[in-house]
């Protein structure tokens, strides 16, 4: 049976559960609620717990568990010959793998009968099914070997079954826990804390999975990472100043030293700053301190609309406007006579449209951190004689100032982060270079690069973009860090 009528099934077994789960409390209080530990709804939500949990955790496990269970089944019915053919025996199961799934796709579109698909052999006309699974829109890349045809059957059986015992237990499952949940339920049953206590281990639960996948994402980083170290030398990769990796499977042609990466991710972040930090800043404190409400209401909303704007649409901005424009100022033939810049990617052009996307970051950050601060401070400040500039000067900025710093920093993680921009507006050059006006690149454009195309996932030049990731990783943990530290010291001063 399909989720998309399993769903339905336990959706009801929990709503006819809920039903009896509170009848039965009911009648056990001889329909009076004040005899009853719990509220009588309680009673009801206990049994829905009892009936959906177990069921959706078995069902959770088995779509992790049966993939993998088949794949390892159906591998080992692969010929020697069949993996010479296909180079490796995974290569072999992801042809059975794309065949089956076609073969299931065909079978529900029509093109061909499940008859059809379960007996295809060896003496059909092979290509007469593959004629078929390709008019359904799955795409299949050379000849159907018949040995490849019967494991992509046998994958598709194996399955069916599999999928045929999970919709067996799991209903039985749910049925099983709603009846001990309505056998369980008296007057006396404590179903309040029995509901409380499935409420928080599924926060818990919600919060375990956020550490775990954090947890596997970095594992996965340092492993990765560790296999690169040991195909490329670690002194040329975090010290080297050329990165010219090479496809050509040359060995050892691939120059990748990280350093022009870095240098070109800070300084296009440190430009994105130095325009996003002043304006976000300043436009927080007219908005907070001088604005009237109806100007606040009206400019707070538009200057947050920048947030909502997609990267790639500032991509394109730079790409197709700011370069441009950048080039008629700064250009051979610009405005200003100078011969400054030769082409619309530069770190000028992605700096510039980052700081206009970090803008209500920093904006938006500050004006809450600006309005957080204590009105009893300025009503002090103003008693004391302090004009309004100088109570904002000296008494709230310094209040809000942790707070800011938190903020400026939240921002330089995002620029250190951007992807889209900087492969639009930056440009692909990898170099050491003070000039903004000169094309660069960064970290998280060449991870794109270097992961796009059909490069060998074991090279050093795919395994590098897990370095790159890990080394960008640790800076914006470093950054976190650093924030957390300058917060604590301020806030300890302001105490």
């Amino acid at each position: 049976m399909p989720f998309y009528w399993i769903l339905p099934v336990l959706l009801v077994i929990a709503a006819v559960g809920y039903v009896l789960g509170r009848g039965r409390a009911m009648r056990s209080a001889d329909g009076d609620a004040r005899n009853l530990h719990s509220l009588p709804n309680y009673y009801g939500v206990h049994a829905v717990i009892a009936g959906l949990v177990p069921a959706a955790l078995l069902l959770a496990a088995w779509a992790v568990v049966q993939p993998i269970v088949v794949d390892t089944w159906v591998s080992q019915s692969i010929s020697e010959s069949r993996m010479q053919e296909a180079g490796s025996r995974g290569l072999a199961m992801s042809e059975v793998r794309r065949l089956a799934a076609g073969l299931e796709t065909a079978v529900e579109r029509g093109a061909i009968t499940a008859e059809r698909a379960r007996s295809a052999s060896q003496s059909m006309d092979i290509d007469d099914l593959r004629e078929a699974v390709s008019g359904a829109g799955i795409a299949l890349t050379g000849n159907i070997a018949p040995e490849t045809l019967e494991n992509a059957q046998r994958y598709n059986r194996i399955s069916a079954v599999g999928s045929a015992i999970k919709t067996v237990l799991v209903l039985l499952l749910s049925l099983a826990g709603t009846a001990y949940a309505v056998s369980q339920t008296t007057k006396e049953f404590r179903a309040r804390k029995s509901v409380e206590h499935g409420v928080m281990a599924l926060l818990i639960g919600a919060a375990c999975l956020a550490i775990f996948t954090t947890i596997g994402i970095v594992l996965s980083l340092i492993f990765n990472t560790i296999e690169f170290l040991r195909l490329y030398p670690a002194m040329d990769f975090f010290f080297g100043t050329t990165w010219s990796p090479s496809f050509t499977g040359r060995g050892g042609a691939s120059q990748l030293g990280i350093l022009p990466l870095l240098w070109g991710t800070f300084y296009i972040s440190l430009v994105a700053l130095l325009v996003a930090v002043p304006i976000g800043l300043f436009a927080a404190i007219y908005l907070s301190e001088y604005a009237s409400k109806p100007v606040r209401g009206i400019a707070k909303p538009l200057l947050e609309i920048l947030a909502g704007i997609p990267t790639i649409v500032y991509g394109l901005f730079a790409l197709l406007t700011v370069g441009p424009l950048l080039v008629s100022t700064f250009g051979d033939d610009g405005w200003l006579g100078v011969d400054w810049m030769d082409g619309g990617t530069a770190v000028m052009t992605a700096g510039l449209v980052m700081g206009i996307m970090l803008i209500p970051f920093v904006s938006s950050l500050s004006d809450d951190i600006i309005n957080s601060v204590p009105q009893a401070m300025r009503d002090g400040s103003l008693g004391l004689g302090a004009t309004h500039s100088e109570t904002v000067r000296q008494v709230v900025m310094p209040a809000a100032l942790p707070g800011i710093v938190g903020a400026v920093l939240l921002a330089a993680s995002r620029a250190i982060g951007e992807t889209m921009i900087v492969v639009l507006g930056a440009g692909a050059a990898a170099q050491i270079s003070g000039n903004p006006f000169e094309s660069m690149t960064t970290v998280t454009a060449k991870i794109v690069s270097q992961l796009t195309g059909d490069a060998d996932f074991n090279s050093p030049e795919a395994l590098v973009a897990f370095a790159l990731g890990m080394t960008l990783f640790v800076f914006t943990l470093g950054l976190n860090v650093v924030a957390l530290y300058i917060v604590r010291k301020y806030r300890e001063e302001l105490e």
